[in-house]
């Protein structure tokens, strides 16, 4: 945990509008979880978590998918610790990609859910400051052990969703409980589906306004491409090529006739 630590340490003190520039360098992998069977048949029952997104995430009528956080029972709530606890328990490292992939991506979002829940109620994630000094929301709190490995979930994202599988569809995977962020998906992540899956949830926010919007002749586009900008190609016109093999005929044609990218936005309203 020392090298994370240290980054963590790092961007606490960086001047005022540094984020933006830390976030076009690549991310580096944490090597451990990099292991993995390639040849391993092991799966893992994610089926509480696939109830609890059946019965709680619903779409409204914008194709957002949106989390009924007051609606949760105590049951449930028991139901959501009890998975966390049972993923807690995986040799990982023994699981080959697709089945590592579907766990880190199920444990990510069972996470940052039953965060939310346990201070639940708040107007946005960003409320929730439990990373100590001068660290928002919960994204650098160490929240369960892997393999007697404490870690965060900027530890799951970043140090080895991101770089070890180097797929910009992660970022379509993991969910920020956020408007703004890419829909929770309404299922649990399988391995065999995993692929199609984050393919669906890519198609499912570019041609959402919240991806993509226009203003006039302008383009605005959400920022996690400028926040990840490294994982897009790191330019206007790899981002603008990434978003165009996701968009409907529609608004691939409105891109075709556009060659920068004019503005960011983001909505941290909490996705209820």
């Amino acid at each position: 945990m020392f090298r994370s630590t240290l980054a963590i340490a790092c961007l606490l003190f960086l001047p005022a509008g540094a984020l933006m520039k830390w976030s076009s360098f690549a991310p580096e992998a944490w090597e451990y979880w990099e292991l993995h069977d390639a040849t391993s048949t092991e799966t893992i029952n994610h089926g509480d978590w696939d109830s609890l997104l059946k019965d709680y995430v619903k779409p409204d009528e914008t194709g957002l998918n949106r989390f009924a956080y007051g609606a949760v029972s105590d049951t449930d709530k028991a139901k959501l610790a009890s998975y966390i606890d049972t993923l807690e328990t995986v040799e990982v490292t023994s699981l080959n990609r697709d089945e590592q992939l579907a766990y880190w991506l199920n444990l990510y979002n069972a996470l940052t859910i039953k965060v939310v829940l346990d201070h639940y109620p708040v107007s946005s994630i960003k409320d929730i400051d439990i990373s100590g000094l001068l660290a928002n929301g919960p994204w650098k709190a160490e929240l369960i052990f892997v393999e007697d490995v404490e870690m965060s979930l900027d530890a799951i994202e970043h140090e080895i969703l991101r770089p070890i599988w180097n797929d910009p569809r992660i970022h379509y995977g993991v969910n920020c409980a956020s408007i703004g962020c890419p829909n929770l998906h309404t299922a649990a992540f399988e391995a065999s589906t995993v692929d199609d899956t984050l393919t669906t949830l890519a198609r499912d926010f570019v041609n959402h306004p919240r991806g993509v919007s226009f203003d006039g002749g302008d383009v605005i586009v959400s920022s996690i491409y400028s926040w990840f900008a490294v994982d897009f190609g790191n330019s206007n016109a790899t981002v603008l090529e990434h978003i165009k093999t996701y968009a409907d005929p529609e608004l691939k044609a409105q891109l075709d006739t556009i060659d920068r990218i004019s503005d960011h936005s983001y909505d941290w309203t909490l996705n209820e």
